[in-house]
């Protein structure tokens, strides 16, 4: 079947399977929750607010749990993991996500928006590692293309802060966690894939929820005359959660370079596609998380 022509109504069973989504409250998240309930799957909505992770849950037909994560806090990272127990998970999706936020910190004082994007679900990736066993799907962002890695402040200490450029940043990061999670997976020989998938253009909250007016009126503009569903935005994330497709493949929309259309192998940028600083960022992450590869995988 052509990926043009593949939807969500073309998911095979996941029945019996648990799968893990994060941020799934809204937009991306709740889509592609649903999707995988409806297809058989028992679906953990990983969420900052558990009372409107119910109200979504309450929507979805299926298997659901709420259980509370806010990436944001490494704290509640290791409690969300510790938690879990030994269940296994088939399928880790690192959806949830910031964008074009003004300048702030996290918890562990982080830059909010690689904080959140990026260091919070490597950390929640690595300490799950021992219970996946098929493929963690990360999130990423036409925007990568926006970015680029400063190793020396990723935090933006000593920069002066942009918005667009930290969220790219964010977003570069979550392609090259993907690239080389794939690589120590497959150094150590473990069944799991790692994948990576972008929505194109999609309508969601991310556009409109950036605390400046104009930035937030420009994205609803954007949002009624050129965005895609979000429901169609979701695609390549399920099709990267289901198909049988290589260890480190990028999913994205098929048309209008990459903005709209159905799910298909897609481009990334130069950065993105650096395997020594995928390596130099992992080793940066860990430094900054105090998390590194899972020991149970070598």
């Amino acid at each position: 079947m052509p990926h043009s022509s593949w939807t969500a109504a073309n998911l095979p069973s996941f029945t019996g399977r648990t799968a893990v989504v994060t941020g799934a409250t809204s937009g991306l998240g709740l889509i592609t929750a649903r999707h995988l309930a409806g297809a058989g799957a028992t679906v953990v909505l990983a969420v900052r607010d558990t009372d409107r992770g119910r109200q979504a849950a309450a929507g979805i037909a299926g298997e659901t749990d709420v259980r509370a994560l806010d990436l944001a806090d490494l704290a509640s990272v290791r409690r969300f993991t510790e938690d879990w127990g030994d269940s296994p998970i088939d399928l880790l999706v690192n959806n949830a996500g910031i964008m074009h936020v003004p300048e702030g910190r996290t918890a562990d004082g982080f830059e909010t928006q690689i904080g959140v994007n990026h260091l919070g679900h490597f950390a929640l990736t690595n300490l799950l590692l021992p219970r996946i066993t098929d493929r963690v799907v990360t999130v990423a962002s036409l925007a990568h293309r926006m970015g680029t890695i400063d190793l020396e402040d990723l935090n933006w200490r000593r920069r002066r802060y942009d918005r667009v450029r930290a969220y790219g940043q964010s977003k570069l990061a979550n392609l090259l966690f993907s690239l080389d999670l794939e690589r120590r997976l497959r150094k150590v020989g473990s069944p799991v894939r790692s994948l990576s998938a972008h929505p194109g253009y999609a309508s969601t909250n991310l556009q409109t929820r950036t605390a400046n007016p104009i930035g937030d009126l420009l994205g609803r503009i954007g949002n009624a005359t050129i965005a895609q569903s979000a429901e169609a935005g979701a695609l390549p994330t399920l099709y990267a959660a289901s198909q049988d497709l290589p260890g480190g493949s990028f999913l994205g929309p098929d048309r209008m370079l990459g903005a709209r259309g159905g799910p298909a192998l897609a481009g990334r940028s130069a950065e993105a596609s650096d395997p020594d600083l995928a390596r130099r960022l992992w080793e940066a992450s860990a430094e900054l998380t105090g998390v590194g590869f899972s020991a149970g995988l070598g």
